[in-house]
């Protein structure tokens, strides 16, 4: 019988690099996003495993809107074994003085109130069904531990992804919930295409940055989502070899 997944932000990039991966290996996949173009260009590059997609246009900051996605995927799979919490968003560099109140909550709500809504549904779903329990991955960033310079909204929420993550692994021990974070630094997407004419770096200069294929973030996350529930990755970075991060330098 297959295995059934969630992918939020699957529209794009990772999250949709990622339920393709899923989707190759036979899962059926729920597709989360905003664009209901986007996730039907997703369900139709699976190919031949199309049919185990299932597109859910769904804004994750809308408590009731990522509700409403939940209770689809029950109706139609009755179950949900894995969770990849993936949508997010940044905004251009700017430091804390220029960022206004709109843009800080704008961010708050895609990459960490999103991210709770979600992670919450999916405990519910999985502590009531049967054989209990699941797998929940949370994309971190490199940002969950080192800042970018001008990245204060983007760096809190995801420092604050990685205490979504140990408390939710902690809290998910006695359902079979297991709970991981990847942390996923330069990874080739539309998101970091900036980066190849310039990035900005602590001393102020603007350097391009190496990026890595999108292929090396797939493998990494298809490996802690094969994993028994007995086994947790609880966190694990993958970055490109030579770009900066410890220090940003």
């Amino acid at each position: 019988m297959s295995k059934i997944a969630l992918v939020t932000g699957a529209g794009s990039g990772i999250g949709r690099a990622c339920a393709l991966g899923l989707l190759a290996e036979g899962w059926q996949v729920a597709l989360l996003g905003r664009r209901a173009e986007a996730l039907q260009e997703t369900a139709e590059a699976a190919g031949v495993n199309a049919g185990h997609a299932l597109p859910l246009p769904c804004n994750v900051a809308d408590e009731d809107e990522v509700a409403a996605a939940f209770a689809a995927i029950k109706q139609r799979h009755g179950r949900l074994d894995l969770l990849f919490n993936n949508a997010g968003g940044g905004l251009t560099a700017k430091t804390p003085d220029l960022v206004t109140g709109a843009e800080w909550r704008q961010i708050v709500d895609v990459n960490l109130n999103g991210a709770f809504y979600c992670l919450s549904q999916a405990f519910k779903m999985m502590k009531e069904q049967q054989p209990m329990g699941g797998r929940i991955i949370n994309n971190g960033s490199i940002s969950a531990y080192t800042p970018r310079p001008g990245s204060i909204a983007y760096t809190a929420t995801k420092h604050a992804v990685s205490g979504l993550t140990k408390t939710a692994a902690l809290d998910g021990r006695p359902y079979d919930i297991a709970v991981g974070q990847i942390d996923i630094g330069n990874a080739a997407s539309e998101m970091t295409a900036r980066m190849v004419a310039g990035a900005l770096q602590p001393d102020g200069s603007m350097r391009p940055e190496p990026r890595m294929d999108l292929q090396a973030v797939v493998d990494t996350f298809l490996a802690m989502a094969r994993l028994p529930l007995t086994a947790n990755v609880l966190f694990t970075t993958v970055m490109a070899t030579n770009m900066p991060y410890v220090g940003r330098g």
